[in-house]
């Protein structure tokens, strides 16, 4: 290599007032870094395409995904890649985080489409499934077979080399079969009648706006879709209903947000807060709860519009008087309905409040809860009736509870329909992991053997791909001193936060200060990083052969005699 180029070593100069160095991203306390902004590429979640995102910040805005560090505090010891910003968004993770913290049943469960190797792009999903099991959660893994068959045409003597790899991967790297649970989606006949069930709930019309669907996809493809869902929800019919995590890249979100609407549908029942016999929607709740709050804070308004404090009763009149000069926030719901995870539009909403209120005259306004009959059996909402205690008010579509929290309320219908052949389901949560750049830049594929390293790899070769990777390092070795590399752009440093540092975050801080700041060069960083890739290899591989034994002996057939055309279709 070139004496001029940054892939020799040398010190860096000193950073100084002058420094284009100084206007470097922020370190995070783990060496990634928070980026200020992202390139302008428009946001696609295909779950079958080739999954990219130009700014995972358009992520929250446009698809409802919450940032991790939201709930990051709630987690007692995070593993590694939570703490690097490589784990970057969630939704309601919260509740997995607290019955973890709690010594409460919870789970994780993630699948694996068998169409290749598993490579280190996979890992990240294998790793964060293994952590939940470590902290104490119910462990699942299964193998996506019939996803593989219908939407990526793979014959079944490819998908059982391919699930045979995914599985031995998974083994060598910590998941313990005695405790958790391996399945083939071909072989689970829970999962197919869970589906099935699913399906019911389910329409075309959702299939196009989600996925795109037309006339000319196939129906298997579509069949699959639904198995994955019952898939997401299965750990959920194992013991009881628990909250569940689905460790995934983000471009699986779509899978995600249908299964947590169809856990909503084959509920027996919704529960709502309410304040009076009308209706409410979710935005027309935060609007009402607003006003009756500010009220009965300090009596209702009478005919003049003046307050008396010691009248505590408020009307609908009043509410209706007060929510007219209320300027309600542009979003954000502190009462969000459960199946729902769209921003509220509060100021379309008060119009149809405001109607309601005023066509409820002098109706009094009072918190209750409201059991609305969903999909319940007539033995079902009689029991409901039964186990709602306190004042309650029965009505031919719901029960309004008086005396009940939210949450009370949710235990209790929740416990019914268990009793009475009902699922109970909780709306599934999930984590979103970064995606790992390609080792040639851009996209990391299966389909380009240089972009990615197989778990499979010969230690020798996963050695010569990182020493070929492309980097974020300078044109020239004095411009690397003057400038400092750009971590942020380069495929070696995301190979020692996303895999090689393992839990040793000193080492990431190490490599990204050194290079950002110029001490650094390219050629003594990849040389680092492709010794610890191939002793990754090395030890992975030797653990894939002891797991061989262990995979043989597990519940689970890799030798299919299903028949099928094979191909694209």
């Amino acid at each position: 290599m070139d004496e001029d180029t940054p892939e020799e070593t040398g010190s860096a100069a000193r950073v100084d007032d002058a420094d284009p160095r100084r206007d470097a991203p922020a370190v995070r306390s783990d060496g990634g870094t928070e980026r200020a902004d992202g390139p302008t590429e428009d946001v696609a979640l295909d779950p079958w395409g080739s999954a990219s995102v130009g700014d995972y910040a358009d992520l929250f805005e446009e698809f409802g995904i919450e940032a991790f560090d939201d709930v990051a505090d709630d987690v007692a010891d995070p593993h590694y890649l939570m703490r690097r910003g490589v784990i970057f968004g969630h939704r309601e993770y919260d509740a997995v985080a607290e019955a973890m913290a709690n010594d409460e049943p919870f789970a994780a469960l993630s699948g694996f489409m068998p169409t290749g190797d598993p490579h280190i792009g996979h890992k990240l999903v294998f790793d964060e499934i293994i952590w939940h099991q470590q902290q104490g959660g119910d462990a699942f893994g299964l193998i996506a077979d019939l996803e593989a068959h219908s939407a990526r045409g793979m014959s079944w003597d490819e998908i059982d080399e391919h699930a045979r790899n995914y599985l031995l991967s998974l083994l060598a790297l910590g998941f313990d079969a005695e405790d958790g649970e391996l399945y083939r989606q071909s072989d689970n006949r829970a999962v197919q009648d869970l589906g099935f069930e699913l399906g019911s709930k389910a329409n075309f019309s959702e299939f196009e706006a989600i996925y795109g669907f037309d006339g000319e996809t196939n129906i298997s493809h579509m069949q699959s879709v639904v198995t994955q869902t019952a898939d997401i929800l299965y750990p959920q019919l194992v013991d009881e209903p628990k909250p569940t995590v689905i460790p995934v890249g983000p471009d699986q979100d779509p899978h995600v947000r249908l299964t947590r609407d169809l856990a909503t549908r084959v509920r027996y029942f919704k529960v709502t807060e309410a304040f009076a016999s009308f209706e409410l929607d979710d935005d027309e709740r935060q609007l009402v709860r607003a006003a009756y709050d500010a009220l009965a804070a300090g009596g209702a308004a009478d005919d003049d519009g003046e307050v008396d404090d010691a009248d505590t009763d408020v009307r609908c009149e009043d509410a209706a008087e007060w929510l007219a000069d209320y300027e309600p926030p542009e979003s954000g719901a502190d009462d969000a309905e459960e199946d729902t995870d769209d921003a509220p539009d509060l100021a379309a909403a008060k119009s149809t409040a405001l109607e309601k209120l005023r066509a409820g005259g002098k109706e009094p306004l009072r918190p209750r809860v409201r059991f609305f009959d969903r999909n319940a059996t007539d033995e079902a909402f009689e029991a409901l009736i039964e186990a709602v205690d306190g004042e309650k008010r029965v009505f031919e579509g719901h029960v309004d509870a008086f005396d009940l929290t939210r949450g009370e309320a949710e235990s209790v219908a929740r416990e019914v329909e268990i009793d009475h052949d009902g699922f109970g389901f909780r709306q599934p949560s999930s984590i979103y992991h970064r995606f790992m750049t390609g080792l040639t830049g851009g996209k990391m594929s299966s389909s380009i053997p240089a972009s990615h390293i197989s778990l499979l790899d010969d230690p020798a070769d996963g050695y010569d791909k990182v020493k070929a990777a492309t980097t974020g390092g300078r044109d020239t070795a004095e411009k690397q001193r003057e400038l400092g590399g750009e971590a942020d752009e380069c495929p070696v440093y995301e190979l020692y936060a996303y895999l090689l540092a393992g839990d040793d975050d000193e080492l990431t801080r190490t490599v990204y200060s050194e290079c950002v700041n110029g001490e650094r060069l390219c050629g003594g960083c990849k040389e680092q990083a492709a010794e610890l890739m191939r002793e990754f290899l090395e030890d992975h591989q030797e653990k894939r052969a002891e797991a061989e034994e262990l995979l043989d002996d597990l519940d689970i057939d890799l030798d299919s005699d299903r028949r099928g055309t094979g191909g694209e279709h």
